[in-house]
């Protein structure tokens, strides 16, 4: 039986989750159709700029994200602090821009007469869509409705095009937000789609090497703040150049298959991470069947499930083998 999302989610032990969603029917989400030789690789260009919009909107950031033929992977950060800094007026320009919002809050947008208590309503409702525009479960039905509808459209069908839930996974620390990435940088990779993480299209590992050659990180996405050492700092505390390092090499292993072929570079940085170069190679290969559900070392995996109120906490083992491995 699925976890309520109250047990697959707490601010209190993490900002980071990945995401994973997938179409319900046969019929692709994107790249072409062997039987029928359609193509749906326009659909990417729908999603990726959707995402890029909501990030705009929500005060989510994307860390990482790939489209794939009949799936989505994301891993987000929730900026519980930003959304704090809001004023209504913010509040409502963000909501207004996917939603009608309500007739008082257009009136208020439009900077028309309002009595005080058709003020207080509005703020209350502000408090509602504040809450809303830090909520995962928003963020994805935000996505997922739209490219549904036109995907429908499309294929000239109706009924689900998304499954009914998204699987949703606490990344809990370091290790697992950085191995967690690098799954997802690497999809392309691993389906033999693309050759190298710079030629994987619609992934946010490309938009990041495209950017790094001009000396910059792309707007679209969550910056790496290059400082290991200051956990309070806007933005990924790791090097970005180093994170380039890990997805490079590790691609390079799986795509020709050459298990213990990781470089003394590449080792130093995970032996700063505390993962063994065997387990890293398992994370970055399996890291939804490794971790079904949050994943992080075994003490976080503890207090996130006393947190959220799990009686048993599950990936105990695993976590003491990859990520207490080195």
């Amino acid at each position: 039986m699925p976890k309520p999302r109250s047990q697959q989610i707490s601010l209190l032990d993490t900002p980071f989750y990945h995401i994973c969603s997938r179409t319900v029917r046969k019929a692709f989400l994107c790249g072409v159709d062997q039987e029928t030789g359609v193509s749906f690789e326009h659909r990417r260009a729908w999603i990726e700029q959707r995402l890029f919009q909501l990030a705009q909107v929500f005060a989510i950031d994307i860390c990482a994200h790939a489209v794939m033929h009949n799936h989505l992977h994301l891993v987000l950060h929730v900026d519980s602090e930003r959304v704090k800094t809001w004023s209504t007026a913010q509040v409502l320009e963000r909501w207004h821009q996917l939603f009608k919002g309500t007739l008082l809050t257009q009136r208020y947008q439009n900077q028309q007469s309002l009595d005080k208590f058709q003020l207080a309503m509005v703020e209350s409702t502000a408090d509602i869509y504040k809450q809303r525009l830090i909520d995962i479960s928003w963020f994805m039905r935000s996505l997922n409705e739209p490219i549904a509808r036109q995907a429908n459209r499309e294929d000239n069908c109706t009924g689900h095009f998304w499954e009914g839930r998204f699987k949703s996974q606490a990344l809990l620390d370091e290790g697992a937000l950085l191995s967690c990435m690098a799954y997802v940088d690497l999809n392309p990779v691993r389906a033999t789609i693309a050759p190298t993480p710079e030629k994987s299209d619609f992934t946010s590992i490309q938009l990041r090497i495209k950017a790094s050659i001009k000396g910059e990180q792309p707007n679209a996405l969550l910056t790496f703040s290059g400082n290991e050492h200051q956990p309070k700092k806007k933005g990924i505390c790791f090097s970005l150049k180093d994170y380039l390092t890990l997805v490079d090499e590790t691609g390079r292993v799986i795509r020709d298959n050459k298990r213990g072929a990781i470089g003394m570079k590449t080792a130093n940085i995970l032996a700063r991470l505390h993962i063994s170069e065997e387990s890293w190679l398992k994370l970055t290969t399996d890291f939804e069947g490794i971790f079904t559900g949050a994943a992080g070392t075994a003490e976080h995996l503890c207090e996130f499930s006393e947190h959220v109120g799990l009686q048993r906490t599950h990936g105990l083992a695993n976590a003491q083998a990859c990520l207490n491995s080195a």
